[in-house]
């Protein structure tokens, strides 16, 4: 990543994905991404388009839900049609492009959060099918990766896994489909590992990126990802993504929506919080949305308020 980088989390709003990657590559362009439209529906939404990485691990749509099915059928083609579209504009537009260019998927927790079992209840339940999970989404997004290193080959591709379900994962805070009971909850050392998997199979910088209040930044260190995305919003503590920094785990800061201006403010004290010297702020961190801007009016705008934000602290130095 250059100095004074800026990205969006994957998301867009609409559907045609011509022009949301036109819009990417226009306001991002120091580190551009692969927008996802889930608006186009089942398929294109987080969870569907993640298990579409799976390998020998079919899915099918089932009362509105994803499941895990006998063998693939046509939800898991329409998704897999879907994701080739998008990868084909990405060729069209970004072929001559040359410099870090971010992927996404959902990562192994938030997709066993979130898909059912055959029988009922969700993967998580099933701390083995957890494990058989990840193996399926580490092959699956090993090949995703290099594809889109064909298809870029002056790009340095790098992998953002989404995990908003990792935090009630580790704290058993995903209800069971009755509301009554929760699932059992992950040991931290059994998530890094989990993660793990993921990132060393891809080989590619991998960037962990939760919205939540409670990041666990000590099980995205023990991953071996290479940075951390999070809301800026939702940090309480302020110490242990200190830590984090100073052992050399990348920020991706969610500062918009918000003004360039102010959102570069917000950075520029957070980092003089943490204690850092000024001259390390855009070389480790990447100013973002705060989350995925799917439900927003005017994408364009966040994107470009990132991008001036960015620059601004790079010039601060």
């Amino acid at each position: 990543m250059g100095r004074g980088a800026a990205t969006g989390m994957g998301s867009m709003p609409g559907t045609d994905v011509a022009e949301a990657q036109r819009i990417v590559l226009g306001e991002v362009p120091d580190l551009p991404y692969l927008p996802e439209l889930p608006d186009r529906g089942a398929g294109a939404e987080l969870i569907g388009r993640g298990a579409g990485f799976l390998v020998d691990l079919p899915v099918e749509l089932y009362a509105g839900r994803w499941r895990v099915a006998g063998r693939g059928g046509r939800d898991l083609r329409r998704t897999h049609d879907l994701l080739e579209r998008d990868l084909d504009q990405m060729t069209e537009q970004a072929d001559q492009y040359a410099g870090p260019f971010k992927v996404q998927a959902a990562g192994p927790y938030t997709l066993a959060a979130s898909i059912d079992l055959a029988l009922g209840g969700r993967i998580l339940r099933d701390h083995g099918a957890v494990r058989d999970l990840s193996e399926s989404l580490a092959e699956g997004l090993r090949t995703h990766v290099a594809d889109v290193r064909r298809r870029l080959p002056a790009a340095t591709v790098l992998l953002q896994l989404d995990e908003p379900s990792l935090p009630a994962a580790l704290a058993g805070r995903i209800a069971t489909d009755s509301g009554l009971h929760t699932y059992r909850s992950i040991e931290a050392t059994t998530a890094a590992s989990t993660l793990r998997t993921v990132v060393e199979a891809v080989g590619v910088p991998v960037v962990v990126h939760c919205c939540a209040a409670d990041v666990p930044l000590d099980v995205v260190r023990s991953s071996g990802a290479a940075a951390v995305a999070l809301d800026l919003d939702l940090v309480e503590k302020l110490d242990p993504l200190g830590e984090a920094i100073d052992a050399g785990l990348g920020l991706f800061a969610g500062g918009a929506p918000a003004p360039s201006a102010t959102m570069a403010d917000r950075v520029r004290e957070m980092w003089r919080r943490l204690g850092f010297p000024a001259a390390r702020l855009p070389e480790q961190v990447v100013v973002t949305p705060a989350c995925g801007l799917a439900g927003v009016a005017d994408a364009r705008a966040v994107l470009k308020a990132c991008h001036e934000a960015a620059r601004r602290l790079a010039e601060d130095d």
